[in-house]
């Protein structure tokens, strides 16, 4: 099949790098535009774009898939789908009737569970022990189309977020390209969704990522872990917002949000701080970082 293929960051690399490696032709690509990045605030093109670049690949680009345009632009291509892959942004109708077979889309969720922006993040806050990758037929409805294919992959007990969607993102990759092999044979049928099992993973924010020292040991663990690499899970001392790294819970009681050495209270065991980034400042290792703040018996992380 002909495909343009939709997507912007570094996790839908490895589908695009598939398909182009697979029997299917890929004629273009379609991400968001470039953004600015790092310390001089400069213009990057996204992971996806550098790959389609670097196959002569023609890349399209809208500030928004309503642009006025787009929709002639991508027929252009003639495409016969369009796989999408963390494109980030929502497919209005007319261009989700471009392709005749349709936009078939990688979600890192055993669909319905955890429809939305933050799929990984979400299961590893809610403690999932299992949870993996769906394909399905976008339609205009958050996650809603009928399902092609699924995956499974087991949360490891100190998984980040980057851990488990790195995995995710491989495996991935070859369930879409089997997935569009066989909706090219007629092998492949949407099932669609059930109704019960529905949840909701909108993208975690700033606020959220601030640890809740009152919680219990495991939820700090799963919050820190589900905000890693982003947005970054955080607390504050003496008034400054510090980052932190992966906790590791320990059976050391000590009251909540309190230090001793490296060791902070929760609401029911201490966790002891991995690497911390203090406002201003790049990653260190907690205990030198403590040692050199000297805290006062019983001061504690707010």
């Amino acid at each position: 099949m002909r495909l343009v293929f939709a997507g912007t960051p570094d996790v839908a690399v490895p589908s695009l790098t598939a398909l182009l490696d697979s029997g299917h032709e890929v004629v273009g690509v379609v991400t968001r535009p470039d953004a600015r990045a790092g310390r001089g605030r400069a213009l990057r093109p996204s992971p996806v774009k550098e790959v389609a670049l670097a196959h002569g690949l023609p890349v399209l680009q809208p500030a928004s898939p309503r642009e006025p345009g787009f929709v002639e632009a991508l027929a252009g291509l003639r495409p016969d789908c369009c796989p999408v892959v963390a494109y980030g942004a929502l497919v209005p109708r007319p261009v989700l009737d471009v392709p005749p077979r349709g936009w078939v889309n990688l979600h890192f969720s055993l669909l319905p569970a955890w429809r939305g922006a933050a799929p990984v993040q979400r299961a590893l806050l809610a403690g999932d022990e299992v949870t993996g990758a769906s394909t399905f037929l976008l339609e205009e409805g958050m996650d809603t189309g009928p399902v092609f294919g699924v995956l499974t992959e087991q949360v490891r007990p100190t998984d980040t977020s980057g851990d488990l969607l790195g995995r995710l993102a491989e495996a991935g990759a070859g369930l879409l390209v089997a997935t569009l092999d066989g909706l090219e044979t007629g092998g492949v049928t949407g099932v669609p969704q059930p109704v019960d099992g529905v949840s909701l993973a909108p993208k975690l924010t700033v606020e959220e990522a601030r640890v809740d020292w009152s919680a219990p040991a495991l939820r700090v663990d799963r919050l820190v872990r589900a905000c890693t690499p982003a947005p970054g899970a955080w607390t504050t001392f003496r008034d400054r917002r510090v980052k932190l790294a992966p906790v590791t819970v320990t059976d050391v009681a000590l009251p909540p949000g309190v230090l001793d050495g490296d060791l902070v209270g929760t609401a029911t065991t201490a966790v002891r701080l991995g690497a911390v980034r203090p406002e201003g400042k790049g990653d260190m290792d907690a205990a030198a970082w403590l040692r050199g703040l000297r805290p006062a018996p019983g001061e504690a992380l707010a």
